[in-house]
Parts: C-alpha cells; structure tokens; sequence
C-alpha cells in the first residue's frame, strides 16, 4: 500500500507537466498552425490531382480528334500503290494509314469495314475476337460518337468516326476508331501524387518543428512575464520586464511593467504611512503607557491633583495622536486622489474669513497684505482644503514668531496684474488664470540647506525644531497635498527684510 501511494505521489507531477505541456499555448499554436498548414497542402493536393485528370482527359480527346482529321486529310490524297485518288477503296485507304501512322504510347487504332474488322494498328492490344460486341458496336456507328468501356486491355477512351468515301451510295465504306488506354498515364499521375503527399508531409513535419520554436519565442515575453509576476511580492517590486519591439507583446510588456510601477508606488506609499505612524505615535503612546504604569490604586484614591495633572497630560498626548492620525490620513487620501471637493467661493470673502479665523490662533498682528474686493473674483477650488493649507501655515508662522509680530496673509488672481491683454506676465497664450495664497512672517527665516526638502514628510528646519520639539514634520506636507491635488504647488522663500513667505499657486478653475 505504502509502495502504490509513493508511485502515484512520484507519477502526478510528471503527469501535471505532460498535461500542461498539452494544454499549453505553445502546444495550441503549433496544432492551429499546424492543422491550417495540412488542412491546406490537402485541398492543394487533392486540387493538383483533379487538375491532373482533367488535363489528362482533355488530351486525350484532343489527341483522338487530331488521328481522325489526319486520316481525313488523307481521303483527300492518292493511294501509293496506284498513284490513283482512293476513291470507294476503304481499305486501301485504312491500309495506308496504319502504314504511315503510329500510335502513340497508350494508343490503338481499329478500321472496320462493310461493318466487318479490317485492320489494327501495330500492337494493337487486343482486337475482334477479344471483344466482339465492342466491334459489333462500332460497326453500327453512323455518326461520330465519343465513349469509354472496359476492354480486355483494360478501360479505354475512344472516338468512332464513320467514313463515306467518293462512290459509296449513302452508307459508310468504313469505320476508324481512334482508342486511348489511360489506366497508365493515372498511374504517373497517381506516382505524382504520392510524390506531392510524401513531400507535403515532410514540409508538414518541418514546419511542426519550426513553428514549435518560433512559438517559443514569440511566446518568451509571455514566459519572461510569467516569471517577473512570480518575483514578485511586496517586499520586492524591483523586477521589470525588457520591452523589445513596438507589437502587442512589446505594448503587454510595457502595461505589465506601468503595472508594477503602480503597485510599488503604491506599497512604497502603505510603508510610507506605516512609518509615518510608527514614528510619530511612538512617542505619546511611550507617555502615555509611562504615566499609567506609575499612577497605581493609592494614588487615584489619596493624590487628587496628581491624579488631575496625569489625566490632563494622558487626555493631551491622546488628542496629539488623533491630530496625527488624522493629518496621516489625509495624506493618504490625497496619494489616493481622493482629497478634494470642488465648488465656487468668492476670492475677497475667503480672505476676510481667513484674517477671522488667524485672529484666535495667537497674540499676533494679523494683516492682509493684499486681496481682491469680496463679490468681484470667483475661483472654483476646495475651499476648505485650501483654508487648512493656510491654517497650517499660519501655525507654522506662528511657531517662528513671539507675541506681537506681525504675520500677513495674501490672496491674488494672477490675472489682476497682468497685462492689459489679460495674460500672466511670463506665460504663454491660453494659460489657465491662477490663484496665489501667501502667509508672510518676520520670524528668523528658513534653513538654506531644507529648503527644498521643506514639503516632505519629516523634514524640520533647525528653527522648527527649536521651537517646537514635539512636531511631526507632516504640516507642510498637507500643504504640499493639497496644493498638487488642485494642480499647482507650494513653495517658501526667504523675505529680503527679514523672515519667511510660503506660498500656494493653484488654478482659478481647478476643477477644469
């Protein structure tokens, strides 16, 4: 039992590979092509043999019309032995003929006359006494008559033409038949056709063997691609597959590899925000578990206040993480493209709102500098997105300026400045208008070596990180995201009188 198991164990997968080898598309490829290629050396075989037949009978008949007239050239002559024109002398006439003329291979003449047997060509292959009714028939012909009979030499093609020479009085002196016997010239036409099948076949064998290896390669790409999908997993996207040609398997290559671009941008983005969450809930959950671990029973019951100030401290690191949390998904959403919603909003009545809103921030002088009047520009934007971009970098001012200092904002149409033809200074015919939101502070400026590296995730300028320890790193970030999901950008510079400007530049009409 162990032994019959252990075979059956050892013969299924050679069996699986047999039958995948069968089944595979090489496999189906060389039988289509293979059966088209048989199917069409068959219909041209079969079609050369009936042109063959036909060629062949159509000679023949040609052939027996050509020994009729030559002997009815003859008529018109004169009899050798004579000198005289062979007037009613048929056999005269008939002896002649057989003298001067002989058959071709596979060819016989027979004369009759007063409906008896006269003469036969030489070799004749057989004669009245072997088939008298056949005879018997040709001597009741009145009228040329084609026919085809079985003889004792085999099935023979003939032409019986009755012949009426000058004397006779309304009979025929004579009967010549011109006979061709074509059971050999089948033969060499079916030797030819053996000859076509044999060659046909090894054509067909050849061509297998051919079209099994340009399958191969036509097919490598499919293969290469097979394997680069089964390198593939989610800790190593790195695997492309070469693109050679510009035919649909070069295009299958190039998608395939689109494909796994998308897919490793998209996973690089889940370890991204992985990360991104590991590292910034670190740090309060290490508080919070702290604090809890050392406020045990006795302190609940007896120290009120430092009850107090461990649950403010708890309750303060627990809406730092959901102020993450939600910062991090919303970068998510924006890698998603599921970030915006857009409608129409006044320009003007989007930066009074906004001064409103900066004034409760923090003990600052807030000023616009400058702004369109409110009902007279309209830009079509998410404008919630875009207020949490500048309440972010409101924030940012905030922590790189002390109480009293003055921090503006700015809200302009491109287009409002521009030339008298209506085109942005610098641009080219047909660019979109453009919206330019700033927030302005005269804090210490920003780092020139992580100004260009101010928008990424975790990127603190010394600044930053002095006077605010516990950020995140991801509040420019958001900026950055909402400023590309609307189509423009986001950029900081240094102020020439002191300080910082950040700057979002994004289409009047965004959601066009």
């Amino acid at each position: 039992m162990t032994t019959t198991m252990t075979t059956m164990t050892m013969t299924e997968p050679a069996a699986r590979r047999r039958w995948a080898v069968l089944t595979s598309i090489r496999t189906r490829i060389v039988l289509g092509y293979v059966g088209l290629l048989l199917a069409a050396l068959s219909i041209a075989v079969l079609v050369t043999r009936q042109v063959l037949i036909g060629r062949l009978a159509s000679d023949i008949d040609a052939a027996l019309v050509q020994e009729v007239e030559e002997l009815r050239q003859l008529t018109q002559g004169s009899d050798p032995a004579t000198g005289e024109p062979f007037g009613d002398d048929a056999r005269a006439l008939f002896r002649t003929f057989l003298n001067r003329n002989v058959p071709s291979d596979h060819e016989a003449f027979f004369s009759l006359v007063d409906g008896a047997p006269f003469l036969a060509s030489y070799d004749a292959p057989f004669f009245a006494a072997d088939a008298p009714a056949l005879f018997a028939l040709w001597a009741t012909t009145t009228e040329p008559t084609w026919g085809t009979v079985d003889t004792p030499a085999g099935p023979a093609r003939y032409l019986a033409v009755p012949l009426t020479l000058d004397g006779d009085q309304g009979g025929a002196a004579g009967v010549f038949v011109a006979t061709h016997f074509p059971e050999a010239d089948r033969a060499e036409i079916g030797q030819v056709i053996r000859i076509i099948v044999v060659a046909s076949a090894v054509v067909l064998i050849v061509s297998a063997g051919v079209a099994w290896s340009l399958a191969a390669r036509v097919l490598r790409p499919v293969r290469t691609l097979t394997r680069a999908a089964r390198r593939v997993s989610e800790t190593d996207l790195s695997h492309r597959i070469p693109v050679e040609g510009d035919d649909e398997l070069a295009e299958l290559s190039t998608t395939f590899n689109a494909m796994l671009d998308r897919l490793e941008e998209g996973f690089a983005g889940q370890r991204q925000f992985l990360d991104d969450v590991a590292h910034e809930l670190r740090t309060p959950i290490t508080i919070v578990s702290g604090h809890l671990e050392l406020l045990d029973d006795d302190t609940l019951l007896t120290d009120h206040d430092e009850r107090a100030e461990t649950i403010a401290l708890i309750t303060d690191e627990l809406a730092r993480m959901n102020r993450y949390v939600n910062d991090l998904l919303l970068l998510a959403k924006a890698e998603q493209g599921d970030l915006l919603r857009y409608a129409p909003f006044d320009l003007g009545e989007f930066a009074d709102q906004l001064l409103a809103k900066l004034t409760a921030l923090a003990a600052r002088t807030w000023t616009i500098d400058t702004a369109p009047r409110p009902g007279t520009v309209a830009v079509v934007a998410d404008e919630e997105r875009l207020i949490q971009a500048m309440l972010n970098l409101a924030t940012n001012a905030v922590q790189h300026t002390a109480d009293g200092d003055e921090i503006a904002i700015g809200a302009q149409l491109l287009d409002a400045i521009s030339a008298p033809d209506g085109r942005v200074p610098g641009s080219t015919a047909g660019s979109p208008s453009m919206v330019r939101l700033w927030v302005r502070d005269n804090g210490p400026g920003i780092d020139a070596q992580h100004a260009e590296q101010l928008f990424s995730r975790r990127v603190r300028g010394a600044a930053s990180r002095a006077s605010r320890a516990d950020g995140m790193g991801i509040g420019l970030s958001i900026v950055d995201a909402i400023a590309r999901g609307h189509g423009g950008a986001a950029e900081a510079a240094n102020v020439p009188a002191g300080g910082a400007q950040f700057t979002i530049t994004v289409p009047a009409d965004a959601e066009a």
